[in-house]
């Protein structure tokens, strides 16, 4: 005695609409800077000049200021003012001082 077949019904392909992409998630930097010290500032001078450089739409800057947010910064392990850290995509990446090698900057957090 044979054992019973049975016939499975072709499946249909289904009727896949393309996905509408997402527009990229920008790069996330976050700069730590020490109130209005001269570095600071002259960091915060440097990474406007990179914004402008490149297509500034591309990049978000999150601004933490340790002297008022000092539990922050230490959380974060910030030693050193100002740092700059590429907080999205991984892996993460520091530049410490006022980013006035803009090359090397730009080179360094992969914003080419």
């Amino acid at each position: 005695m044979s054992a019973p077949t049975t016939k499975r019904k072709p499946r249909s392909p289904k009727a896949s609409s393309p996905r509408p992409r997402a527009p990229p998630r920008p790069i996330a930097l976050r700069l730590y800077v020490a109130g209005a010290s001269p570095n600071s500032l002259a960091a915060i001078h440097n990474l406007k000049s990179i914004h402008a450089r490149i297509d500034g739409a591309r990049f978000e800057v999150e601004m933490v200021d340790v002297l008022r947010e000092p539990d922050r910064g230490l959380a974060d392990g910030i030693l050193v003012t100002p740092t700059l850290v590429r907080v999205w995509p991984l892996p993460r990446c520091r530049v410490l001082g006022d980013l006035r090698d803009v090359e090397l900057v730009v080179r360094c957090l992969g914003l080419e």
